[in-house]
């Protein structure tokens, strides 16, 4: 690991249809690996597809998008148990740990159940760049909008809360996700919550917002605050990310 300070890329996107495989990693992906500042050797990248109960194809997928990439991958896997015998030694040795969108609502009950969560923090505070899309954004926040539960969009407040925030993910292309953000900021459900368009990523170091990048122009991310019973938003403009392949 190689981050100098805490950092989180939290996003909803960094993925895209190959050239000659399933899926390729986009900028946003890249964008973590450089984050890291890795040089000198293959980027270690670790993925987590606990959301989507570790499905195999795709588990196969990153590995092909992996390979395109130049990076090494390692999958970390929870069913039926645990793939690897060392589990935080592994996630420890990685530049940049990237976790799948799915059910954030059963990832986080299954990492807690392997103490996961507690491992995660601890590759946070020793520089491993944390990262993903969708529930793998939603899971270092407070809490944010999902349909773990169902189709109905529901809040869930009990993510690992490395960062002290609510956070709003697909932002424009679900329309349901933007009113129920300003719903729970406003009653106080969530806290001042920061949220993406497809395609956008947040960066953190520690746990300040210190900009907003986008694989897709005109994609924008936003913060989401409380002014007395009211939810405010405010547009931030991400800055856009070269092209890879």
């Amino acid at each position: 690991m190689s981050a100098t300070q805490p950092t989180i890329l939290a996003t909803s996107g960094g993925h895209r249809p190959g050239a000659r495989t399933m899926v390729e990693f986009g900028p946003l992906v890249h964008h973590a690996v450089d984050l890291s500042g890795v040089h000198g050797r293959r980027p270690r990248v670790m993925y987590v597809g606990t959301a989507i109960g570790d499905a195999e194809h795709f588990t196969a997928r990153m590995g092909e998008a992996a390979r395109v990439a130049g990076f090494d991958l390692t999958p970390l896997q929870l069913f039926p148990m645990p793939n690897l015998d060392d589990v935080e030694g592994a996630v420890l040795e990685q530049d940049v740990v990237w976790v799948m969108g799915g059910s954030v609502a059963n990832l986080l009950a299954v990492w807690r159940v392997h103490g996961l969560d507690a491992v995660m923090r601890r590759a946070w505070q020793a520089g491993v760049v944390l990262s993903g899309v969708s529930a793998g954004s939603i899971c270092w926040f407070e809490g944010g909008t999902t349909d773990s539960f169902g189709p109905r969009l529901r809040p869930v407040t009990d993510a690992l809360g490395l960062l002290p925030y609510g956070n709003g993910i697909h932002y424009d292309v679900d329309a349901g996700r933007r009113p129920l953000i300003h719903r729970l900021v406003a009653d106080g459900t969530l806290p001042t919550s920061h949220c993406t368009d497809d395609g956008v990523g947040l960066v953190y170091h520690g746990t300040e917002l210190t900009g907003a990048v986008t694989e897709t122009p005109g994609k924008g991310a936003y913060v989401v605050t409380r002014e007395g019973s009211a939810a405010v938003e405010e547009r931030l403009e991400p800055r856009g990310l070269p092209a890879v392949g």
